[in-house]
């Protein structure tokens, strides 16, 4: 494909700063926008997790353990030693292919008999079927999408005790806490207690974790493996409704190359545009010297698109570019280091699963334009009124 038709970002988070991989801002925080020196703070030991709310988990008493996304050091290595198995190629396709398979032809179902869908819906119902089974909550009641889509509102509010606000927003959340324990982890433990399964709530029981740990280990992992893939679906689709040339490759493609071209577009897109970290030690990123306190923000989204490693027009979309970009084609998207993410098969698999069938579908297209929103405080996008049709007797 030449340039003219080659799919650009769709999701624009504003103007970056080009030529200067680290700069302190205004409020004195290390912005981290060049590649390599994203990957220097990521892979660093002398830093620890910062942001993602981890302010309001570190008031925690300290008998809680804090859930793996928040901890550091020796702890954190070893609980992702043990838990790594549950994510390796051979696990997932083992184990949760099948389930994505049977997910996404019910979803497609869904949409012929419908005539049309949202397709923030149907990706969520994906990630949520594969996120619950890996987790464990097989014996929810009804409503779990519902109850997850209440716990993360497309509009968040801050909670606190300083206003009415804070106040509603802290009633609020405390009471989606109190039903997703209630309605899915609590029937869950009880009963992984009668009968072990091979899935994380199990093995945190034998890790002799209590209830409210299971549950913070539980909506850490939904965050991360079902909101977000839930968006990767829906902008990888975008892109693909887009540009024909680019979805008739995708549709010709066998698997790995499938693959590869999501990866792409999440290199170009990815969903969590910020991870901050703070050094606990003096250290050197790139030409500058961080001190001890001092916070990091790495900016994905410019990191990856840094010409320096991506090559030129690194704006747009070209699957295969760089085959050994970092941790894999998506550059940093699933983050880097101790933290990175350790559900990435995991999410592009079932996002080509789902979207393989879909386009499958004869007269499948897309009607409006999708809309874009933001959560500031992780870089992260959310598209909404992405609406899918299909003619109603399409085989």
């Amino acid at each position: 494909m030449g340039d003219a038709r080659e799919s650009v970002r769709k999701v624009e988070r504003g103007p970056g700063r080009p030529g200067c991989p680290v700069r302190r801002g205004a409020d004195g925080t290390w912005e981290v926008r060049g590649y390599a020196a994203a990957r220097e703070v990521l892979r660093a030991t002398e830093t620890v997790q910062a942001g993602l709310g981890i302010e309001t988990v570190e008031k925690l008493p300290a008998r809680i353990r804090r859930p793996v996304l928040y901890q550091d050091g020796p702890g954190h290595r070893e609980q992702r030693r043990q838990t790594a198995r549950f994510f390796t190629p051979r696990h997932v396709d083992e184990h949760y292919r099948e389930l994505m398979t049977r997910v996404a032809e019910e979803q497609t179902a869904v949409l012929r008999a419908a005539g049309t869908a949202q397709l923030s819906d149907l990706s969520f119902t994906m990630a949520i079927e594969v996120v619950s089974d890996i987790l464990g909550l097989t014996h929810s009641r009804p409503g779990l999408k519902a109850r997850l889509e209440r716990f993360f509102p497309e509009e968040f509010g801050q909670p606190g005790l300083t206003s009415l606000r804070g106040l509603y927003w802290l009633f609020r959340q405390n009471a989606n806490w109190l039903r997703i324990h209630l309605a899915d982890v609590r029937p869950a433990i009880r009963a992984h207690r009668r009968r072990e399964r091979d899935d994380l709530i199990s093995h945190l029981l034998a890790e002799g974790c209590s209830d409210a740990e299971i549950l913070g280990e539980c909506l850490t992992y939904a965050a991360a493996g079902m909101v977000t893939t839930r968006e990767f679906i829906c902008v990888a689709a975008w892109h693909l409704f887009d540009d024909p040339a680019l979805l008739g490759r995708y549709r010709a493609a066998e698997e790995p190359e499938r693959l590869e071209l999501l990866r792409e577009i999440l290199r170009l897109e990815p969903v969590v545009g910020r991870l901050s970290r703070r050094a606990t030690a003096p250290i050197r990123v790139g030409e500058v010297s961080v001190g001890p306190g001092e916070l990091l923000t790495v900016h994905v989204d410019e990191a990856n698109a840094d010409p320096d490693v991506v090559g030129r027009a690194p704006h747009l979309l070209r699957p295969g570019r760089v085959r050994e970009l970092g941790p894999g084609p998506a550059g940093l998207a699933f983050g880097d280091g101790a933290h990175r993410c350790p559900g990435a098969g995991v999410a592009v698999l079932e996002t080509d699963v789902l979207l393989s069938r879909l386009f499958a579908l004869d007269g499948l297209r897309m009607t409006g334009r999708p809309r874009v929103s933001f959560k500031d405080e992780i870089g992260g996008y959310e598209i909404r009124d992405l609406t899918v049709t299909v003619p109603m007797s399409a085989p």
